[in-house]
């Protein structure tokens, strides 16, 4: 399976659709909360605040759907920093959403979806959050295949070379000379 979705060329035409559909849906997302006061506009944070809220009040009872852990680091950390994280969240999903429609960095920005989808269910809310996350996690697996129609077709080699520069770089710049025998 891994192979297939890895090298085969009528999977690249899938992953390609698979890929854009997603980055689509993150792309609407964001949208929807960048042109809402209540994310970026002149009373940003309030939407997170309400969501953050949301998660902290389903922290409790027998059958929470919060774990402790998050409802803690929800209440000392985010609730405190909404307004931070109303950008963050908002700009980021525009961002995840273009790197994937434009096939840029696609396994960071697929890993960057799956870490924000893995947010939203520890806050409590499903969704379409577990179904993205399998979707992320196939264009994950594919690897460059899921990205060969797209920027990363050129990026990808580049930055391979980059990286093998600095790499030999810094090993010559680092090489020690042998211990003299005494």
């Amino acid at each position: 399976m891994v192979k297939l979705l890895r090298e085969n060329v009528y999977a690249r035409c899938i992953l390609t659709a698979l890929r854009i559909w997603i980055g689509v849906e993150w792309v609407r997302a964001s949208l929807e909360k960048i042109g809402s006061p209540a994310w970026t506009g002149a009373q940003a944070g309030t939407g997170v605040d309400g969501f953050l809220k949301g998660a902290i009040a389903q922290s409790t009872g027998p059958h929470a759907t919060v774990q402790a852990w998050y409802a803690t680091f929800v209440k000392d950390f985010a609730l405190p920093h909404a307004k931070l994280f109303s950008y963050t969240v908002s700009f980021g999903e525009l961002l995840v959403g273009i790197a994937l429609v434009l096939g840029c960095l696609t396994t960071f920005a697929a890993l960057m979806g799956i870490v924000m989808n893995m947010a939203y269910l520890l806050a409590g809310t499903s969704s379409t959050n577990p179904n993205m996350i399998v979707w992320q996690m196939i264009l994950l697996i594919a690897g460059f295949n899921a990205a060969y129609f797209g920027l990363d077709y050129f990026i990808i080699p580049w930055l391979r070379k980059f990286v093998r520069r600095v790499e030999g770089s810094f090993q010559r710049k680092t090489h020690m000379p042998h211990k003299l025998s005494a």
